[in-house]
């Protein structure tokens, strides 16, 4: 493996973890830093779970004070009360709302002159049964790919949430965990708090060793 190269953007999330940019992620942060000046009323954010679209969908919450809204729960004639007086709206896995409901809140955010951002697993052209109306505004709108995080982000990810828990760990623990590990931020989480509890129990350091008996307990459990 080629040496990690660790010095990432981070943007602040808010009242979340730091959000760390990457080239994964990159264009993604853009456009939500390019809020209001988007091009459209709507912004979809689309990629693999775990990628970080949640986390930006939350960053653009508190940065705009949009409401959050359940894709389930997502009704035509709820719209006016989740919207209140608000000019922003968030739909997180907006795959799973039904077209008429989201086809409404668009065209209420649109008379607003507000904005809406939905996150999902793919792009709005490959979600099933969408209304004609729907699929061709959401087709008139910037549609962004989050990819999963690479080696690096994944490493400083998992020094940050180490150091998070005042732990110190070296660089041969990164170089053993990254090819072995799920690619995602939850699973990041995951794995230093149950190397965490693993330490703790036995009163011992992190070491590779560790990490090992970690992951192969982990995988005899799936």
């Amino acid at each position: 493996m080629t040496q990690l190269i660790l010095d990432l953007g981070h943007r602040a999330a808010l009242g979340e973890a730091d959000f760390m940019v990457a080239p994964c992620n990159a264009q993604a942060v853009q456009w939500i830093d390019r809020w209001p000046n988007w091009p459209a009323p709507a912004l979809t954010i689309h990629g693999p779970p775990g990628c970080g679209k949640t986390h930006l969908a939350r960053v653009f919450a508190q940065r705009s004070g949009a409401a959050v809204i359940d894709a389930a729960a997502l009704s035509s004639e709820r719209v006016p009360d989740l919207l209140g007086t608000g000019q922003a709206a968030v739909v997180d896995d907006a795959e799973r709302a039904q077209s008429e409901p989201l086809l409404h809140l668009y065209n209420e955010l649109a008379e607003r002159r507000g904005h809406l951002l939905l996150t999902a697993g793919e792009a709005p052209a490959r979600w099933r049964d969408t209304l004609a109306d729907l699929r061709s505004r959401l087709a008139a709108a910037p549609t962004i790919a989050v990819a999963p995080p690479d080696d690096a982000l994944l490493a400083a990810l998992l020094l940050k949430l180490f150091g998070d828990r005042q732990l110190t760990v070296g660089e041969d623990l990164l170089r053993f965990l990254l090819p072995r590990m799920e690619r995602s931020f939850e699973a990041a989480r995951r794995l230093v708090a149950a190397l965490d509890r693993a330490a703790l129990s036995e009163q011992r350091a992190i070491t590779v060793p560790l990490a090992r008996a970690v992951l192969d307990l982990d995988q005899g459990t799936k």
